[in-house]
């Protein structure tokens, strides 16, 4: 298995691995909403904006990380929240989804982020350093749905610490339906 930035010609693979992946375990109508966000992700959020890695096998497309900017009013900290997250059905269970991210975040604190966060389940994402967060502590753009899956790690040898002022998320998150 091998990572990859490189989604060029292939984004409506990608699309198709969201889309595929949330059908099979949310329905018909979550695996559209994600597919349709991932397509929105890639067509609408600028370059400097946004983060894509791919697990490849054999040249198969079989998992898939996006991370985009989000932005604090007061804080001068570079912040990225991870989502969404996709393993082809037939490949989960063997940690994929694990070494894609670890991959992502080793990639991501290289470039200099400062923090990445991530909305979804604590159990899962905190295998890869994800530790529940206040809202208090870190605004999200939207009212939490499940306040309890705000999830936030340091990529610096800095404590995470409280990030200030309302937050703004890019374009394609920019919608209630996904907080």
């Amino acid at each position: 298995m091998g990572f990859s930035t490189d989604t060029q010609g292939r984004e409506e693979a990608l699309i198709e691995l969201f889309r595929a992946t949330f059908t099979a375990s949310e329905g018909a109508e979550e695996g559209t909403l994600i597919g349709d966000l991932v397509r929105n992700l890639l067509a609408s959020t600028a370059q400097p904006d946004r983060f894509v890695f791919i697990a490849e096998e054999n040249g198969a497309l079989i998992g898939g990380i996006l991370f985009s900017r989000l932005t604090y009013e007061q804080d001068q900290r570079t912040v990225f929240v991870l989502g969404p997250v996709a393993v082809a059905t037939e490949q989960q269970g063997q940690g994929i989804g694990q070494r894609l991210l670890n991959h992502g975040l080793a990639a991501l604190r290289s470039a200099g982020v400062d923090i990445a966060m991530t909305y979804g389940d604590p159990g899962y994402y905190a295998k890869v350093g994800f530790r529940p967060i206040r809202e208090a502590d870190a605004p999200a753009p939207f009212k939490l749905k499940q306040p309890e899956g705000w999830l936030a790690q340091s990529l610096t040898d800095r404590a995470m610490t409280s990030l200030q002022g309302p937050s703004r998320c890019v374009e394609a998150l920019n919608d209630p339906v996904f907080w």
